[in-house]
C-alpha cells in the first residue's frame, strides 16, 4: 500500500516536472513571438525608428537644405540672365556691324560718285586732243581734271602734305635726293616729286622730295 503512494507521489511530481517544461517551454514561445512582432503597428508594417537626431540638429540640417536649394535657384536665374544678356549683347553687335558696313558701303559709293566726273574731263581732254594739232586743249582739260580731283579729295577730307619750301620732316616727307644749297636753307624741301597726302592725323603716303643741303665749309662759317 505504502509502495503505491510512493509511486503515485513519484509519477505526480513526474507529471508536475513535465508541465513544468511545457510551460516554460511556451513561454518562450510566447516571448519570441513577441519580440518577432515589435516595430510592427497593427497593420503588420514595420514603424518607423525614432530619430536619435538631437532637434537642432535636424533644424540646422533643414536649414542647410534650405539654403542650398537657393543657391540652385539664384545660380539658374544667373544663367538665365547671363544667356539673355549674351544674346543681346551677340544683337547689338550684328546690328552695329550692319550699320557699320552699310555707312562705309555709302561713303565709298559718295567719294566714287565724285571721282566720275575726273574720269569724264579727262575722256573729253583726250578727244579734243585727237581734234586738234595744238596741245593747249589738251593742257587746259588736264589742268581741269587735276583741280577738279584735289577738290574731291578736300571734299573727302584728304589733306596735301606742305613740301616745297618747308623743312624736311621725315614723319611727312621721303627725300629721294638733295642739291647744294647757301646754309640758310639747309635742310629745307626745294623740289616735290609726289604729292603727299594725310587724312586728320593719318598719313596716306608721304611726299617725296628734294632736299637742300649746304656744304660743309660754308655752313660751318654761316654759324
Amino acid at each position: 500500500m505504502q509502495e503505491n503512494r510512493v509511486s503515485g507521489e513519484e509519477e505526480a511530481r513526474s507529471q508536475e516536472s513535465r508541465a513544468e517544461e511545457i510551460r516554460v517551454h511556451d513561454r518562450r514561445r510566447i516571448n519570441l513571438d513577441e519580440l518577432s512582432g515589435e516595430g510592427r503597428n497593427d497593420s503588420g508594417a514595420a514603424e518607423e525608428a525614432p530619430s536619435l537626431k538631437p532637434s537642432y540638429v535636424e533644424e540646422l540640417e533643414a536649414r542647410a537644405r534650405a539654403a542650398e536649394q537657393k543657391v540652385a535657384d539664384v545660380q539658374s536665374r544667373f544663367e538665365q540672365l547671363r544667356a539673355q544678356l549674351q544674346r543681346e549683347t551677340d544683337e547689338t553687335r550684328q546690328r552695329l556691324n550692319r550699320s557699320a558696313e552699310e555707312r562705309a558701303r555709302r561713303e565709298r559709293a559718295d567719294f566714287i560718285a565724285t571721282l566720275l566726273p575726273v574720269a569724264d574731263n579727262l575722256q573729253r581732254a583726250l578727244q579734243a586732243a585727237e581734234q586738234s594739232s595744238s596741245f593747249d586743249p589738251l593742257l587746259n582739260g588736264v589742268r581741269g581734271t587735276l583741280n577738279q580731283f584735289e577738290s574731291a579729295l578736300v571734299a573727302a577730307g584728304v589733306e596735301p602734305v606742305t613740301s616745297v619750301g618747308a623743312k624736311f620732316n621725315p614723319e611727312m616727307h621721303e627725300a629721294v635726293d638733295t642739291i647744294e644749297v647757301e646754309p640758310e636753307r639747309d635742310g629745307t624741301v626745294t623740289a616735290e616729286y609726289s604729292c603727299g597726302y594725310k587724312i586728320g592725323d593719318r598719313l596716306l603716303r608721304p611726299a617725296r622730295v628734294q632736299v637742300g643741303r649746304a656744304r660743309a665749309g660754308a655752313k660751318q662759317a654761316g654759324e
